[in-house]
């Protein structure tokens, strides 16, 4: 598995708590929109079920993979459900190591420069900076001017409005939670259509800003 799936549309969908029966409408309303990377994060009990569900109903049409993953025992048992990639909002070298020995893609979170470069010096293929919204995007253009190899990607508190601002600093790829999709919602017509308009806006924001950035 190569980062490529996530950066060629520079958007993964961070989705929390939802059941394995809202999330297919959810996803299809994403994937009008041109969101067809998904973070499902591993605090839901229902997790594993909502994972193997969206691998059943799009196989490779969308890129599952699993967040909130804090240990290798955790990391393991997403990857058998399915997951392709495996976030993590800290650096913790087993997990890494289990996300690669698998063939999946590892994005650990780091803060620090010193931490962002010791998690790939262990092997992930992408670093979440987390939580974005303390720093901003200024922090990427000044963390990329010395580290131009290591792919970043904003998570926490990014929006429509400020994606492209993380983009043209540097950022390879955006991470986005409760401003493109809550996953407790009821899938309901109105609220599907709004989450695609949402996930065209970022879209859109993301492809100019790298337009610019080019």
């Amino acid at each position: 598995m190569h980062i490529e799936k996530i950066t060629s549309s520079g958007i993964v969908a961070v989705i929390r708590g939802a059941s394995a029966e809202r999330i297919i409408p959810l996803a299809y309303a994403l994937k009008e929109g041109g969101v067809t990377n998904l973070e499902i994060t591993m605090e839901n009990p229902a997790a594993v079920e909502v994972i193997k569900e969206l691998k059943n109903e799009f196989d490779d049409s969308m890129f599952i993979g699993a967040g909130t993953v804090l240990d290798e025992e955790t990391a393991r048992i997403a990857i058998m459900a399915g997951a392709s990639f495996i976030f993590s909002p800290t650096v913790n070298e087993r997990t890494i190591k289990t996300a690669k020995r698998y063939g999946v893609i590892s994005v650990p979170g780091a803060f620090t420069p010193t931490e962002i470069l010791t998690a790939y010096e262990c092997g992930a293929d992408m670093i979440k900076v987390f939580p974005a919204s303390v720093v901003g995007p200024a922090y990427f253009k000044n963390i990329v001017g010395p580290l131009p190899h290591i792919p970043l990607m904003p998570t926490g508190g990014v929006t429509a409005e400020n994606a492209g601002a993380y983009i043209k600093a540097g950022a390879a790829a955006i991470g986005a939670g409760s401003t493109l999709v809550d996953g407790k919602q009821l899938p309901t017509p109105e609220y599907l259509r709004q989450v695609t308009k949402e996930a065209k806006r970022f879209i859109n924001e993301i492809q100019e800003a790298r337009l610019a950035y080019a």
